[in-house]
């Protein structure tokens, strides 16, 4: 779609605090829908660069990366955020990739080669223990990491939370946002998705209750408009019925 975001400038990395930083794409067609993009990237104590859902390269994105420091982990946080993987994993051959379980076989499902060195799981690795914590969502139908930046206080999150503002997307889709739970001010977890959670309400209460804990000062999405502050605020409005339940 050549249609604006509304998050301009796309590809141009964004600071959002001391070795982090965002950047926006354009739109991936999702089921017909149009989504926008956003990837989130960290520069760990060693120097090397953390790149979380990576967005198409274009307009050098790449590059600017790279000048950031080396990049050394790729990571496809969910089932269905992988697209641009294979782009970014053919310009820096080095780098690591890491993946949330069932990520590969979707992509085979869409004819995309996915190779992973790691899959994702509830314990960070070595590479960023410490530095970012991280815990795996499974649902029987969506599986997700969900990853804190200690030292920013940041909380990264893939889908488990989208925002979508109404004036930023086509007319005809507002309605299927507020059906969807997914319209700002009150983004919260898309209904399928919550749903698929039903049959496992403890895993999830614990996963609401380990992000609440990890007390995040912002919450930063996919797609729609992120949570610049109080974050642990935000994931107690998102997350209320998983709460109050």
């Amino acid at each position: 779609m050549t249609r604006p975001t509304g998050y301009e400038p796309l590809y141009t990395l964004k600071p959002v605090a001391p070795d982090l930083w965002i950047a926006d794409g354009g739109w991936i067609r999702f089921y017909g829908l149009p989504f926008p993009t956003r990837m989130t990237v960290i520069r760990l104590a060693d120097g090397g660069i953390w790149v979380h859902s990576p967005i198409a390269d274009s307009g050098g994105l790449a590059d600017a990366v790279a000048e950031l420091g080396p990049v050394r982990h790729l990571i496809a946080p969910n089932w269905i955020h992988y697209a641009w993987v294979p782009e970014w994993q053919a310009r820096f051959k080095q780098a690591r990739t890491w993946g949330s379980p069932g990520v590969v076989a979707r992509a085979a499902s869409r004819r995309v080669q996915l190779h992973l060195d790691h899959t994702l799981t509830d314990i960070a690795p070595d590479d960023w223990a410490g530095q970012i914590d991280q815990r795996l969502a499974v649902s029987g139908f969506h599986s997700e990491v969900v990853f804190h930046h200690n030292a920013s206080r940041t909380l990264i999150l893939t889908d488990l939370i989208e925002n979508f503002e109404a004036g930023k997307v086509p007319w005809w889709m507002r309605p299927l946002l507020r059906l969807g739970r997914v319209r700002d001010p009150d983004g919260r977890m898309p209904r399928d998705i919550a749903a698929s959670f039903r049959r496992r309400p403890a895993h999830l209460r614990e996963m609401v209750d380990t992000m609440i804990g990890w007390a995040p000062e912002r919450v930063i999405m996919a797609h729609g408009r992120w949570y610049a502050r109080d974050g642990t605020a935000e994931l107690r409005r998102a997350f209320r019925d998983v709460i109050a339940g």
